[in-house]
C-alpha cells in the first residue's frame, strides 16, 4: 500500500519564486538586495519563505475605495 501525501511547500528556489511574482530574476536578486525580499539561507543555497511572499503581497496589494454616491 502506498500512500501519497502532500508536502507542503515552504521554500521556493530565486527561479520559483520569480516565476510565482512574474518577475524576472535579475528584478527578484535586485529586490532582495534592496531588502524588499529575505532570503534563507541554507549553506551555499539561497530560498525564499512561500509564507513571506504571501504575506507581502497582502501588504501590498491596493485597495481601491469606491466612492459612494453623495
Amino acid at each position: 500500500m502506498n500512500e501519497t501525501s502532500t508536502i507542503p511547500v515552504l521554500l521556493l528556489t530565486p527561479r520559483e519564486t520569480a516565476r510565482a511574482l512574474g518577475i524576472s530574476q535579475r528584478t527578484l536578486a535586485s529586490r532582495t538586495a534592496e531588502g524588499v525580499f529575505s532570503i534563507v539561507k541554507i549553506g551555499r543555497c539561497t530560498r525564499y519563505d512561500a509564507e513571506m511572499l504571501r504575506q507581502w503581497i497582502q501588504e501590498h496589494t491596493e485597495r481601491k475605495s469606491v466612492k459612494s454616491p453623495e
